[in-house]
């Protein structure tokens, strides 16, 4: 049957087709192009939330590089926070073994001070003590050179009594 087609009817299917082919296409890209311009308004709604998306990965890599920084300067913090609190714990027992041992000192500067006072004062009465028997050996040996030369005379009572009765007559002869 095809064979005994004439070739111009041959001719007119196949232009047929390319025409309608040639038809569809160019129908095709003039409704593509329409509802190019009538896009879904979900479609936008899509793309904004994607580019949110995008702005919102950004932000959160960039908010975790900040979290990590920080995290770091923290630990650092601590680290220099507690090197802090051991080296005030170190001075603290410093200055609590100085205050011990300036009590200490203290305590036993002023019982020095208390025995120096005492030995001062047992001085004071030795020397005072010395005095009086300085006083009492100088008394002792005026009496020894008097009882030496003979001026006072203790052996013998009657030596005494005219010894007084000698003075005497001196002293009514002076008197007149």
């Amino acid at each position: 049957m095809f064979v005994e087609l004439s070739q111009n009817l041959i001719l007119m299917i196949a232009g047929a087709f390319l025409l309608g082919w040639l038809l569809s296409s160019i129908s095709s890209s003039l409704g593509s192009k329409f509802k190019a311009k009538k896009r879904d308004a979900r479609d936008g709604r899509i793309r904004s939330l994607e580019a949110d998306l995008r702005v919102a990965k950004t932000d959160a890599e960039k908010s975790r590089t900040n979290f990590d920084k920080l995290e770091e300067e923290l630990k650092e913090t601590l680290s220099g926070i507690e090197r802090r609190d051991n080296v005030i714990t170190e001075q603290q027992s410093r200055i609590d073994r100085v205050s011990r041992d300036l009590k200490e000192s203290v305590i036993k500067t002023r019982e020095l001070r208390a025995e120096l006072a005492n030995r001062a004062t047992e001085n004071v009465h030795a020397e005072a003590k010395i005095r009086e028997v300085e006083t009492e050996l100088s008394v002792a040996q005026a009496s020894q050179d008097m009882l030496a030369t003979g001026v006072l005379e203790y052996d013998s009572p009657e030596a005494d009594e005219q010894s007084e009765e000698e003075r005497q007559p001196e002293s009514r002869g002076a008197a007149t």
